[in-house]
């Protein structure tokens, strides 16, 4: 083979393809009553060493997963890192799509075995890539839907957010009583059945005579 052949092999041949490639495996269980034994053995038969293995124990988008972490740490160019199933590693869609484009940024290696994903191949390039349409899709669906839904509900009558705990007639019944001035903030509060804490946030809205941030003499009396 010429020189100059082997220069331009060269150029043309990724800088993360002359690293030592080293398979990084990551199961996941959601509870300690599953066992992750077929994770684990899937791991080991596509080559990862067992002290390369790495697992979690979590469930839910928001769980700490501590393994995942250091594995994301671990990672260097030229590495692949391997999972049994998409499901194992992501969080959700958005969050998978999110972390293979940041692997393959990283010159890292995806390979999902029993759903036979390989990003460094073509084909395995070309189903992330449709992962991701799929997550921004469902991300505007979602977006849309509660456009939908607050149009529909302002529509009705009702407003977003959560809902009030005082009536309008009883929020103008608590300001009539303190007003007057012969009930403490606790007595209306305990007239009422809610907390002191509700009654002054009434009480400080568009119309009240408390300001928020004012105290009047009267709140500095106990109970009051």
């Amino acid at each position: 083979m010429s020189t100059t052949r082997v220069a331009n092999q060269r150029q043309e041949t990724p800088a993360y393809a002359y690293c030592r490639l080293m398979l990084i495996g990551y199961a996941r269980i959601s509870g300690p009553t599953q066992s992750p034994a077929h994770q684990i053995d899937a791991l080991r038969r596509a080559g990862v060493a067992a002290a390369d293995v790495h697992l979690d124990i979590a469930s839910g988008a928001k769980a700490s997963r501590p393994e995942l972490d250091l594995v994301l740490r671990l990672l260097r160019v030229g590495d692949i890192l391997v999972i049994t199933r998409l499901d194992r590693l992501g969080r959700s869609m958005l969050h998978l799509v999110t972390l293979g484009a940041e692997l393959r940024e990283r010159g890292v290696g995806l390979r999902v075995l029993e759903q036979g994903i390989d990003t460094a191949t073509a084909e395995g390039r070309a189903m992330f890539g449709m992962l991701s349409v799929l997550a921004e899709f469902q991300r505007e669906l979602i977006v849309a839907n509660t456009r939908d839904g607050l149009v529909a509900a302002r529509a009705r009558g009702r407003n977003g957010g959560r809902k009030p705990k005082l009536s309008p007639a009883q929020a103008a019944h608590a300001q009539q009583l303190y007003d007057a001035g012969g009930h403490t903030v606790a007595q209306i509060a305990g007239l009422l059945g809610v907390a002191r804490t509700t009654v002054y946030g009434y009480l400080s809205g568009p119309g009240g005579s408390k300001r928020a941030g004012v105290v009047d003499a009267a709140e500095t009396i106990p109970g009051r």
